[in-house]
């Protein structure tokens, strides 16, 4: 199946690729909510993939200390386009964190990694001392490449059933039923 542009750039990553870490934890941190993330080398190898390597360029504009914005630009037809978003420093290697979490996050403006967002909220048995996972979650059979590109197909499907059914001579025909005119 061919996909656009826009369907590559938002396609799931293998689970192999999303990696975990704990958000909010239970008081006696024996749970935590699971949170998915990708790495930034993920999002080059994506933009490398779906654009080419010359296809796609990052830059960081804007740096106010604790800030740091970063652009990413995509080559369509010729012109560049660009988005952009920041983070601040990041509880390890603060400086790298904040370099790699702008650009994960620019990289969400282009659909990348986009759909982990939309992933269940999972409370998972901790690690003791409550800072790792004991487990992770299974992702949904959407966040997975296959799931999502069957996802793909059905729409697809659907789409070209629903134009086949909408014959403007049936409206018309129907709408002069309406009127009383036979």
């Amino acid at each position: 199946m061919q996909l656009t542009l826009q369907e590559r750039l938002l396609q799931p990553f293998p689970s192999t690729r999303v990696h975990w870490r704990v958000g909010a934890r239970t008081k006696d941190k024996s749970k935590g909510i699971a949170l998915a993330y990708i790495d930034a080398r993920d999002v080059m190898q994506r933009l490398d993939e779906v654009v080419g390597w010359d296809g796609w360029q990052s830059r960081y504009p804007l740096s106010d200390g604790k800030i740091l914005i970063c652009d990413i630009g995509i080559k369509l037809q010729n012109e560049w386009v660009w988005r952009a978003n920041g983070a601040g420093d990041t509880q390890v290697e603060a400086e790298k964190g904040k370099a790699s979490d702008a650009f994960k996050r620019a990289a969400v403006l282009w659909g990348i990694g986009r759909y982990l967002y939309s992933l269940p909220n999972t409370w998972v048995p901790l690690t003791q001392g409550g800072y790792g996972l004991a487990q992770t979650p299974a992702l949904p059979a959407w966040a997975t490449p296959e799931g999502y590109l069957e996802l793909i197909s059905r729409r697809r499907a659907e789409a070209k059933m629903e134009a086949e059914t909408d014959d403007p001579l049936d409206e018309l025909a129907e709408r002069m039923k309406l009127r009383g005119i036979e």
